[in-house]
């Protein structure tokens, strides 16, 4: 490396926003973040299964994320999307080869197979495998079955025995007017399951989430359970595309949000945008504004990939090498975030344990 870009490097890290150049934000109920397990221990295990939620569980966990989508036979099963190329083996099964089709799912062409066309007992013939495959292990791929909601409920109920504080579920609702367009909703199967498992009034352990708006407002028609409004950086909800995630964002829009949820889930970047080079830039008003409407932030997703982190955290210039997650989210934890959303639940737990004894 020669001496000037030694020198530019520093001056962009040096540049970068960090914890100590933020004066620490309180959360808006004055207790400790939560950590939310995106999809289980998903940095460790294949995501969505039992496996990675357990692991998530007894690495200390607020909360598990299943994201739900539905079987032809409308059962809720636990997906990142409901094209399962990339999260099963599918392709491997000659005898679903016909069901591969292309689909127009949020106004975007999709090929592959599609959780709507299986029927549970042959989703169930299919295993597991890791999505991230160059950045991760695939040591674990073909172990583990798809999981329903269901199943997830009966971990959470059997490991909750005896616990003074449960460990919390935090459902996603994927793509809930395409679902109801194809006359398979989410909120009735939904809000069932959770009743009988005991998930009932404001405040139990549980955050509903959807990157949409008129299922968040069916079900707060139907339900006094929490409920978590997810905004990305980019477009707006794909059941109304008048609108757009900037102006949620905005402290009109968070007053509107406030109306039907609890919270929002936003992309990081939201909080602390990236600047030049990946380094982290000022934090945006977004938290400040979101409590000042009554609402929680838990901002997504924090992972220890290098591939993931901003440059000052790197680890190396490998993608698949492990960084410095503590440091970046502790320059997070400092903006006043309610809770996170993490991969790898081992570091997060740890991280805001240390912010929370200080």
């Amino acid at each position: 490396m020669t001496r000037r870009l030694a020198a530019l490097l520093a001056a962009l890290l040096s540049a970068g926003c960090s914890a100590d150049a933020v004066t620490a934000q309180p959360t808006l109920d004055g207790q400790p973040p939560i950590v939310i397990a995106h999809r289980g221990a998903s940095g460790e295990r294949p995501e969505h299964t039992l496996a990675s939620y357990r692991l998530a569980i007894e690495l200390g966990a607020d909360y598990i994320e299943p994201d739900l989508v539905l079987t032809k036979d409308g059962v809720l099963v636990a997906r990142h999307e409901n094209e399962i190329s990339e999260t099963t083996d599918v392709a491997d099964h000659a005898e679903f080869a016909g069901r591969k089709t292309t689909k127009t799912i949020d106004g975007q062409a999709v090929t592959g197979w599609f959780t709507e066309d299986f029927t549970l007992a042959e989703l169930k013939t299919l295993r597991a495998r890791e999505r991230l495959p160059k950045l991760r292990s695939t040591a674990y791929d073909g172990q583990y079955e798809i999981p329903t909601f269901q199943e997830i409920l009966a971990l959470l109920a059997e490991v909750n025995k005896g616990r003074a504080k449960p460990v919390g579920v935090y459902p996603e609702t994927k793509h809930p007017s395409y679902f109801a367009s194809i006359g398979l909703p989410h909120e009735t199967p939904l809000l069932a399951l959770l009743d009988r498992y005991g998930y009932r009034g404001a405040d139990a352990a549980v955050f509903i989430q959807s990157f949409e708006v008129a299922n968040l407002k069916t079900l707060r028609a139907k339900s006094d359970l929490p409920l978590i409004q997810l905004m990305d950086g980019e477009g707006g909800p794909a059941d109304d595309p008048k609108q757009t995630y900037a102006a949620m964002a905005s402290p009109a829009g968070l007053k509107a949000v406030a109306a039907y949820a609890d919270g929002i889930g936003p992309n990081k970047a939201m909080v602390i945008p990236r600047g030049a080079l990946g380094t982290l830039s000022e934090p945006t008003s977004l938290v400040r504004d979101a409590h000042a409407a009554g609402l929680k932030v838990h901002p997504w997703t924090f992972r220890r990939e290098n591939y993931f982190l901003p440059l000052a955290d790197k680890g190396g210039i490998n993608p698949a090498g492990h960084g410095d997650l503590a440091a970046e989210i502790e320059t997070y934890l400092a903006t006043g975030i309610d809770g996170l959303f993490s991969d790898n639940p081992r570091e997060a737990v740890a991280t805001v344990k240390k912010g929370s004894v200080r």
